[in-house]
C-alpha cells in the first residue's frame, strides 16, 4: 500500500498560515519557558488590540468602500498629461490611496505597454507600499499622529525622488526597454479585478459591489487582526526580554550611523507595514532613535515581499535594482529629516 502520510503532512504544512503558526509558537514558547509571563503577554496583546480597534474598524470599512465604489479607476488620472504632473499625481495617489502595488499590477502593466513614462510608474510603486489610510490610522493610534503624518509625507517624498530621478535618467541604458518579455500580471493580493468606468459612490444597489464590500471588509479585517496580533505579541516579548540599553546602544543616539543601520536592518527584517507599527513602538520605548525608526519603516516598506514582487513581476532586474536603491536612499533621507524635526 502506498504511503501517503508524508505528502499529506507536507500539504497540510504548506496550507498553514505562517503568521498564525508563528503566533502559536511564540505563545507556546513563553508558556513553557516562562509560565508566569504567559498571561501578561496575552493581556498586553488584548489591551493593545482594544486600543487600536476603532482605528482598525474605520480603516477596514473605508478600504472596503473604496473597493466597492471602484475608486481604483481614479489612478488613471495619474498617468495623463505632462510627465511632471504625472509624477506628482502618481506619488500622491500611491502614498495616500488604499491600493497597494500588487493590487494594480494589471493596470500598471497596461499603462507601461501603452507608453506611460516609467518615472510616473516608479513614483507610484515607491509610494504605494509605504502608506495608506488603514496604515495611517493604525500608526497614529499606536505611535502618534506626528509620526504618521511624517511617514505619509516621506512616502510621497520617496515617490517623487524615484520618479524624478527616473525621469532624469530615462534616456540612459539603465532605464531603456524596461519591461520583461514574459511579464506576469497576476498579483499577490486577493483582491478582485477592479471595476471599470467611473466610480459608483452609492454602490449598495449593485449586488456585485455589495459582495466586493463584504469580501474586502472580511479579508482586510482578518489580515489586520492576524498581523497586528502577532506584532503585539512580539512587542510584549521584546519589551520583556530584550534589554533596553542594548537597543539604545545599537539604534539610539544622534549620529547618521543609526539612521543608516535602521534602513539596512529594516530592508530584510520587515514583516509588513501593519505589523511593523507595534515593533517600532516597542523599539522607540527601548531607545531607538526617531531617525532610525523612520528609516526602518521606509526601507522595509519598499523592500517587503508584496511590494517587491509587484515590481519584479513586470520589469527587468536593472529596473528593480534602481527601485530598491531609490527606496533605500529615500529611507535614509527621510530618517535624517525626521531626526532633525522630531
Amino acid at each position: 500500500m502506498a504511503d501517503i502520510t508524508a505528502p499529506t503532512l507536507r500539504r497540510r504544512w504548506a496550507s498553514l498560515d505562517k503568521a498564525w503558526l508563528a503566533l502559536a509558537l511564540i505563545l507556546a514558547a513563553v508558556a513553557v519557558l516562562d509560565p508566569p509571563q504567559f498571561w501578561p503577554t496575552v493581556i498586553f496583546t488584548g489591551d493593545a488590540l482594544l486600543h487600536t480597534a476603532p482605528f482598525i474598524l474605520f480603516a477596514v470599512l473605508a478600504v472596503a468602500y473604496m473597493k466597492a465604489t471602484g475608486a481604483e479607476t481614479l489612478l488613471a488620472k495619474a498617468f495623463e498629461g505632462r510627465q511632471i504632473r504625472m509624477i506628482f499625481l502618481a506619488a500622491l495617489l500611491g502614498g495616500l490611496s488604499p491600493f497597494c502595488s500588487c493590487e494594480v499590477i494589471p493596470f500598471i502593466a497596461a499603462m507601461l505597454a501603452l507608453g506611460a513614462p516609467l518615472g510616473a510608474v516608479m513614483a507610484f510603486w515607491l509610494a504605494s507600499p509605504l502608506m495608506d489610510p488603514a496604515m495611517f490610522l493604525i500608526t497614529s493610534g499606536t505611535i502618534g499622529w506626528d509620526f504618521a503624518v511624517a511617514k505619509a509625507i516621506a512616502a510621497v517624498g520617496v515617490g517623487l525622488l524615484g520618479g524624478f530621478a527616473t525621469m532624469a535618467l530615462a534616456r540612459s541604458p539603465l532605464f531603456a526597454d524596461p519591461l520583461r518579455e514574459n511579464r506576469r500580471t497576476g498579483g499577490c493580493c486577493s483582491a478582485k479585478k477592479p471595476f471599470q468606468g467611473r466610480p459608483v459612490w452609492r454602490f449598495w444597489s449593485d449586488p456585485a459591489r455589495n459582495d466586493t464590500f463584504r469580501e474586502t471588509a472580511i479579508d482586510n479585517g482578518i489580515f489586520l487582526l492576524k498581523w497586528l496580533t502577532l506584532a503585539y505579541v512580539i512587542e510584549a516579548v521584546m519589551l520583556e526580554y530584550i534589554p533596553a540599553d542594548a537597543i539604545a546602544k545599537v539604534l539610539g543616539g544622534d549620529g547618521i550611523g543609526t539612521i543608516l543601520l535602521g534602513a539596512l536592518v529594516g530592508a530584510p527584517a520587515y514583516l509588513n507595514g501593519y505589523a511593523a507599527v507595534p515593533l517600532i513602538d516597542a523599539l522607540l520605548d527601548q531607545g531607538m532613535s526617531n531617525g532610525a525608526a523612520m528609516s526602518f519603516v521606509i526601507a522595509g516598506g519598499v523592500s517587503c515581499i508584496p511590494a517587491a514582487i509587484a515590481v519584479w513581476a513586470l520589469v527587468k532586474p536593472r529596473i528593480f535594482f534602481a527601485y530598491f536603491i531609490f527606496g533605500l536612499s529615500g529611507a535614509v533621507l527621510a530618517g535624517i529629516a525626521w531626526h532633525a524635526v522630531a
